[in-house]
């Protein structure tokens, strides 16, 4: 049996655990604590657990109807290569809620080949993309 368990139970994720990665993480350093609560709040999160320890996470905002953003996805360096960050995104991709959805989006600086091996691809139309951006927004 494995020493790890996900779990998508709101009430076990531990927004402190999730904060001390992601603040030294290349796409939300400096997040302050109170925005990680908040987004952990208001999306679908599952996250893997050591004992009691939470040692990966992962989210998805999301409607629920037809659209879901992949989001914080990580492991601790000291738990990877067990293939925990696959298990929480197919998690994910199989939760009851999140069936049926037309467009999933993610974006990556470096694991484009985890997420190709779980089906994902390159925007087919990166032209009609558009966003807002804000990437200094955690150092105000």
């Amino acid at each position: 049996m494995s020493r790890y368990r996900l779990s998508d139970d709101q009430g076990e994720m531990q927004p402190a655990a999730i904060h001390a990665y992601l603040t030294r993480s290349y796409w939300a350093e400096n997040i302050p604590l109170a925005l990680v609560e908040r987004a952990v709040a208001g999306s679908l999160c599952v996250g893997v657990f050591d004992g009691a320890a939470q040692i990966g996470f992962a989210r998805v905002v999301t409607d629920r109807a037809t659209f879901a953003y992949l989001a914080d996805v990580y492991v601790l360096e000291d738990h990877r290569g067990h293939g925990l960050a696959s298990r929480m995104v197919k998690h994910l991709h199989d939760h009851p809620e999140l069936q049926g959805l037309r467009r999933w989006m993610l974006v990556t600086r470096d694991a484009q080949p985890l997420y190709a091996g779980l089906g994902w691809r390159g925007i087919e139309a990166p032209e009609g993309f558009m966003e807002r951006r804000f990437p200094d927004v955690y150092r105000q």
